[in-house]
C-alpha cells in the first residue's frame, strides 16, 4: 500500500516539475489509451478465467444489482444536493 502512495506522490511531483512543458497538454490522451488497453487485457484475463465464465449469469445479475443501486444513489443524492443547495428559491413579492 505504501509503494501505492509513493507512486501517486512522485507522479504528482513529477507532473508539478513539467508542467510548462509543451507535451504535457498530450498526457490525458495518452492516459485514454492505457486505461482502454487495461480494460482489454482484463477482459483478456477474465475470458481466460474457465470459474468466472461458468458463473458469469450469478456473477452479472449481482454485478447489475450493485450498478442499479448505486447509480440510483448517486442520483437522488445529486438531486438532493442540487436542490438544497444550487436551486434559485421563488421569492415571495
Amino acid at each position: 500500500m505504501l509503494s501505492i502512495f509513493l507512486f501517486i506522490l512522485s507522479g504528482v511531483l513529477v507532473g508539478y516539475l513539467i508542467r510548462k512543458r509543451t507535451f504535457v497538454k498530450h498526457v490525458s490522451s495518452i492516459i485514454s489509451v492505457i486505461i482502454v488497453l487495461l480494460l482489454f487485457f482484463l477482459g483478456v484475463a477474465v475470458g481466460a478465467n474457465r470459474q468466472i465464465v461458468e458463473s458469469f449469469a450469478n456473477i452479472g445479475l449481482d454485478a447489475f444489482a450493485i450498478a442499479f443501486a448505486t447509480t440510483t444513489g448517486s442520483v437522488l443524492c445529486a438531486w438532493f444536493v442540487y436542490n438544497r443547495f444550487f436551486k434559485e428559491k421563488k421569492k415571495t413579492p
